[in-house]
């Protein structure tokens, strides 16, 4: 796979072809990634040594960095756990690309969603904002950093723009992914206060969704993304029907649920 692993080097050896080999190495980067993603596996080790590879022989290749954006930040098995070697890249493809505000918004999406710093976030996406013909929500989003960092909706606006401004394929299809949990993640949040809000009131636990649904005036079943109704333990825990169809979330599984086999992928968030 990697037989020359110094992109300098391999620039240098090029003879010129270097739009070529830049192709050769990104496609590479993508079968590497896509297999080893979908064994589930705990390392991607090659994974930055070929985007960096990729962009060293074609600097202006604006998805390899969205793509490591994406994939190096990540803990494994969803990513390489690299977020030094992602904000890196970025930095890269910023000072090969300083016009393009994609990149400072993939630099500020690493810091938001991998590293929680807020700050950087924020002072990457003010920097894409003032990039001519940035889009507006940079501006918007360097805002919200100060005030609303954490919360659903955020994120939400951060994968979302990652959904729409890529064209590669498992890059959407990740973005997806984390969009449907969000979605999860919140419906869980909201109905276990209406669980409380229940008990509050008439000193037990509903004995079904059903139940609260209907003394809490909720306009019918609550559903996941996949249309199938949320489920109450008999301790008052909403939780998913099928956790592994949802890999990204963090609310709504049993206490020390492990994920089994290869979650599905969904094009659509």
């Amino acid at each position: 796979m990697l037989y020359i692993n110094s992109p300098t080097v391999l620039k240098r050896v090029s003879l010129g072809y270097d739009g070529l080999l830049a192709d050769i190495y990104w496609t590479r980067a993508v079968q590497y990634f896509g297999n080893r993603h979908h064994n589930r596996a705990q390392s991607y080790n090659l994974l930055a040594p070929l985007l960096e590879i990729t962009t060293t022989l074609d600097p202006h290749l604006l998805v390899a960095y969205q793509f490591g954006a994406s994939f190096l930040a990540p803990k494994p098995p969803h990513g390489a756990g690299q977020s030094d070697r992602a904000i890196q890249l970025m930095e890269y493809g910023i000072k090969n690309n300083p016009h393009e505000w994609r990149l400072y918004y993939n630099l500020g999406f690493v810091y938001y969603m991998e590293l929680r710093d807020y700050a950087k976030a924020a002072d990457a996406f003010a920097r894409g904002s003032q990039v001519p013909d940035a889009h507006p929500f940079l501006r918007i989003l360097a805002g919200q950093m100060a005030q609303h960092a954490g919360d659903f909706e955020t994120a939400r606006a951060l994968w979302s723009a990652t959904y729409q401004t890529s064209q590669d394929k498992q890059i959407r299809q990740n973005a997806a992914e984390h969009l449907r949990a969000l979605r999860v993640d919140q419906d869980v949040t909201t109905l276990q206060r209406v669980v409380t809000r229940f008990g509050q009131r008439t000193g037990r636990l509903p004995s079904s969704v059903s139940e609260l649904a209907a003394a809490e005036g909720l306009h019918g079943i609550p559903l996941d993304p996949d249309g199938i109704p949320y489920r109450l333990t008999p301790e008052g825990r909403v939780m998913v029907q099928n956790p592994d169809d949802f890999p990204f979330i963090t609310a709504g599984m049993p206490p020390g649920y492990k994920r089994v086999g290869v979650s599905r992928f969904h094009d659509q968030p």
